[in-house]
C-alpha cells in the first residue's frame, strides 16, 4: 500500500465517521419528538449500521496481516 492509498483511506474513514456521528444525532433527535417516525428511525439505523460495516472494512485494510 502506498502512502497516497493510506492517506486516501484515512480521509474516507474520517468522512464516514463524521457521517456516522451525524446519523446518530439525527436518530436521537427523531426519537425525542412527540410522535417519533419509527420507519425513518429504522432507515437511519440501517444506514448507520452499513456505515459502521464500511468503516470496519477500511480499518481492517489499514491493519497489516500478521502471519503467525
Amino acid at each position: 500500500m502506498t502512502e497516497a492509498d493510506f492517506d486516501t483511506i484515512q480521509a474516507e474513514l474520517a468522512r464516514l465517521r463524521e457521517e456516522h456521528r451525524d446519523l446518530d444525532s439525527a436518530i436521537r433527535a427523531l426519537e425525542t419528538t412527540a410522535v417519533p417516525d419509527t420507519l425513518q428511525i429504522k432507515r437511519l439505523k440501517k444506514k448507520k449500521l452499513a456505515l459502521k460495516d464500511r468503516i470496519s472494512l477500511l480499518e481492517d485494510s489499514l491493519t497489516p496481516d500478521i502471519i503467525a
